[in-house]
């Protein structure tokens, strides 16, 4: 019988490395989903880290002890300002590392990320504005098909209530052309 896969384990391990080799990082995805709405479980690691192509090498030698990473894979990320996947060994978990400067508020979630102490570890997550506006941005990537991530979206709504900080997001939502969607949320969440 094998061990549970544990996503937060594999988060502040990958989290750790970036940590050590000083590259500014946050965790969005279901997890930072999670942790402002309503928990789930999740198939994958997602995480937005501002990477320099002069770090690559060192981060996939750290990298290699527990994770498969395809170096050239990396590089061509950090070029393109793209995604590279990693993959957790020990569990098959995947990690989807997203180079910051491949969306419009790549910055901003990185600026805003907090930290979350856990008796494993620490985290630094989106904020629950930009994980809302990530789902919503995938949701509509999606062609708005994806029930689970509308779920997590009015779970991010509900929980979060009269906290969002609704300026922010009336800013930042139009920058991603999702302002409708984020006031459909807002309205089917009960919070306008």
């Amino acid at each position: 019988m094998t061990d549970p896969v544990d996503p937060i384990a594999v988060a502040i391990a990958v989290s750790r490395i970036l940590d050590s080799l000083d590259i500014l990082h946050t965790v969005g995805g279901s997890i930072a989903g999670s942790f402002a709405g309503e928990p789930r479980s999740t198939v994958d690691i997602d995480i937005v880290a501002a990477i320099h192509e002069s770090q690559v090498d060192r981060l996939a030698a750290h990298l290699r002890s527990d994770f498969y990473v395809d170096a050239a894979a990396l590089h061509r990320a950090v070029r393109e300002r793209g995604t590279t996947n990693l993959i957790h060994q020990p569990t098959q978990l995947k990690v989807d590392l997203f180079v910051a400067g491949g969306t419009p508020l790549d910055g901003q979630q990185l600026e805003r990320r907090q930290e979350v102490i856990l008796a494993s570890g620490r985290l630094h997550i989106h904020p629950p504005e930009d994980i809302l506006l990530q789902k919503l941005h995938w949701y509509r990537k999606g062609g708005g098909m994806s029930d689970r991530q509308w779920r997590d979206i009015l779970g991010i709504v509900r929980v979060q209530g009269r906290r969002l900080d609704l300026a922010y997001l009336d800013t930042a939502a139009p920058v991603l052309g999702v302002q409708d969607l984020l006031q459909r949320a807002l309205r089917e969440g009960g919070d306008r």
